[in-house]
């Protein structure tokens, strides 16, 4: 019955991967917390969902944490409600635990530009190192269409229309988008593929990226990559993943006047409320400068000064 469900996401859902892996991990626990092989009204009752909930809270897990188990069961319940095995979604019944609201991190774009001006030159000084170029693009696709790490593994060397300056991806649902890409970042992408092709000139898949062995990119190798580039570099004391790349192309367009609408469809968001979170970054920022330039800030604001 478990594995009905998950070919169902896989199927019919088209989760990614990683998705699915979270909902079968979260229906696996719950299972074993009851002891249970099989799903059924007996371990499927609000007052049930409320002592694994608890129990979770209890073992030091984040109420993030467990709000993202309770989703996955909601969706594997509303399905056994659709096969007859139950009569009711149990986990609508119980109130969701409160979570502290954070606030996406973001780099810089002072910190952002040192990264690329320093690789950069790091390229042109070891011209036959095809790796320093090929994670220097990494980042400049990561950053500059904004796009997630699964999206950026499937990319092809198709998906680039030089001719229109843009990507096009294939996202969340497979739902494909189309990103634009300024001209001078184009300009180095075509060389980057022109340079692709002679260090792989056997690729039959057209892939836009491969690892040292010639494979396609996986999750874990641009998070390294990601990782390893901006190691030591300055201004980047806090994360380093591919998520707060995409967080930090999201504040800078928004910070330089881009609309909400505008950032959605680049990110691929559903919903404009999954973008309104980067408005408390821009106030933020709003704030700080505010505070710095007003004349009843300094000294106190004795005197009217």
């Amino acid at each position: 019955m478990k594995e009905n469900f998950i070919a169902y996401l896989q199927a019919e859902r088209r989760f990614s991967p990683r998705t699915v892996a979270l909902y079968r991990e979260a229906v696996s626990e719950y299972l074993a917390f009851f002891e249970a092989e099989e799903p059924s009204a007996d371990i499927l009752m609000p007052r049930h969902v409320r002592s694994y909930l608890a129990w979770g809270l209890d073992q030091g897990r984040s109420a993030r944490t467990m709000n993202l188990k309770l989703s996955a069961l909601s969706t594997w319940c509303n399905w056994l409600l659709r096969q007859g095995i139950l009569k009711g979604n149990p986990v609508s019944k119980v109130p969701r635990p409160k979570q502290e609201k954070r606030l996406p991190e973001f780099y810089t774009e002072k910190a952002i530009s040192g990264y690329f001006d320093r690789s950069l030159q790091q390229v042109e000084e070891h011209p036959d190192d095809f790796s320093l170029l090929r994670d220097r693009m990494i980042l400049l696709v990561l950053y500059s269409t904004g796009m997630r790490r699964a999206e950026l593994c499937r990319l092809k060397h198709t998906d680039f229309d030089a001719g229109r300056s843009l990507f096009r991806v294939l996202g969340k649902g497979d739902k494909q988008r189309e990103i634009p890409v300024p001209a001078l970042i184009c300009q180095e992408i075509s060389l980057y593929l022109g340079k692709m092709r002679e260090a792989w000139p056997v690729n039959p898949e057209g892939w836009f990226f491969l690892t040292d062995k010639g494979a396609p990119l996986y999750l874990g190798f641009v998070d390294n990559v990601v990782r390893r580039e901006l190691s030591g570099e300055e201004g980047f004391t806090g994360r380093k993943s591919p998520h707060v790349l995409r967080h930090s192309l999201a504040t800078h367009l928004l910070n330089r006047g881009a609309d909400l609408n505008s950032i959605k469809e680049i990110l691929g968001h559903s919903s404009l409320a999954a973008t309104q979170v980067y408005t408390h970054n821009s106030f933020e920022q709003l704030k700080k400068t505010y505070l710095t330039a007003h004349p009843r800030a300094k000294n106190g604001g004795k005197h009217g000064n």
